[in-house]
C-alpha cells in the first residue's frame, strides 16, 4: 500500500476549497445613483401651448417699478376705456394669461393718439355694419412691464426681449377680438395667445365661419392703418405713425 506524499494532500485541499460557494456581495446603490422621483404634475408646470421643453420654472414677476408713476400726458397717450363702448379683458393685468402670473399691478388700456383714434373709428365701423363689438386683450406695454415677462419667460421664441422691445411697447399694438351684441366672444378658432399653428392667419382648416370672423376683423384693421402678423389672428400694430421704446407706467388709481 503505498502513502501518498504530504504535497498531494494540500493540492487536494486547494482544490476543495475552490470549489466551495464564493460569497455574494450586495449591490446596494451609493447616495449618487438613487432613482430620482419625477412629480407626477410636471405637466402642469408650464402652460398646454408651450413646449414643456422651453419652460421649466416660472418666477414671481419682479416689483422694479417707478414708486409714484406719472400721469398720461393727454399728446402722447390716449386711454381707451369701458365707457367707449369697449370691452376691457386685459390678461397681464391679472393670472389668466400663458404665464399664470399677473404682470400688470392694474389693468388700464392707453395707446398712441394716432392709433387709439383709428380704433374708436374701427369700434364705430364694427358695429355699424357688423353689429359686432371688440374685446381687448392688450394695449400699451410699458417698458418695466415687458421687463417682468421677459423674467418670467426668457425666450424670444414667445416674448419680445426687454432691449428690442415689441410694437406693444411702443404704444402701437393691440390684441383684440369679436364680439357679438351680447358681448360673447365670436369663435375665431384659438383662444388669445394660442401657440400653435391653428392660430395663424393662413391655417387653412378652420370653418367658414371662423375664417369669415377673421376676414372681418383682419379687413377692417387694415383699412385703417393697422398691419397684422402672420402667427397671431389677435394682434396688430399700427404702421402710420412710429414711436420709440417707452418706459412710462401708468398709475392705477
Amino acid at each position: 500500500m503505498h502513502t501518498l506524499k504530504p504535497q498531494v494532500y494540500i493540492l487536494l485541499f486547494l482544490i476543495l476549497q475552490s470549489c466551495k460557494e464564493a460569497p455574494k456581495l450586495e449591490n446596494k446603490p451609493t447616495k449618487n445613483s438613487e432613482k430620482t422621483e419625477i412629480p407626477e404634475n410636471i405637466e402642469n408646470i408650464v402652460p398646454d401651448t408651450i413646449s414643456k421643453h422651453t419652460l421649466t420654472d416660472i418666477p414671481e414677476p419682479t416689483k422694479s417699478l417707478p414708486a409714484k408713476p406719472a400721469k398720461a400726458n393727454s399728446k402722447s397717450w390716449s386711454e381707451l376705456t369701458s365707457n367707449e363702448g369697449f370691452i376691457l379683458d386685459l390678461k397681464y393685468a391679472s393670472t389668466d394669461n400663458f404665464t399664470k402670473k399677473q404682470i400688470y399691478d392694474c389693468a388700464r388700456c392707453y395707446m398712441r393718439p394716432e392709433a387709439a383714434e383709428q380704433l374708436r373709428l374701427i369700434r364705430d365701423e364694427l358695429k355699424e355694419k357688423y353689429g359686432y363689438g371688440i374685446r381687448i386683450f392688450d394695449c400699451y406695454r410699458p417698458g418695466p412691464y415687458q421687463q417682468r415677462l421677459w423674467d418670467i419667460v426668457p425666450d424670444p421664441n414667445y416674448v419680445t426681449p426687454p432691449n428690442k422691445g415689441s410694437m406693444h411697447s411702443r404704444g402701437l399694438a393691440i390684441d383684440l377680438t369679436l364680439t357679438d351684441k351680447s358681448g360673447r366672444d365670436l369663435d375665431m378658432g384659438t383662444p388669445f395667445d394660442f401657440f400653435g399653428k391653428e392660430a395663424h392667419h393662413g391655417y387653412a382648416a378652420h370653418t367658414d365661419t371662423v375664417k369669415r370672423h377673421r376676414w372681418i376683423l383682419r379687413s377692417t384693421m387694415e383699412k385703417y392703418g393697422f398691419g397684422s402678423i402672420r402667427t397671431e389672428w389677435w394682434h396688430y400694430s399700427f404702421k402710420n405713425k412710429s414711436y420709440a421704446l417707452d418706459q412710462w407706467v401708468w398709475p392705477c388709481e
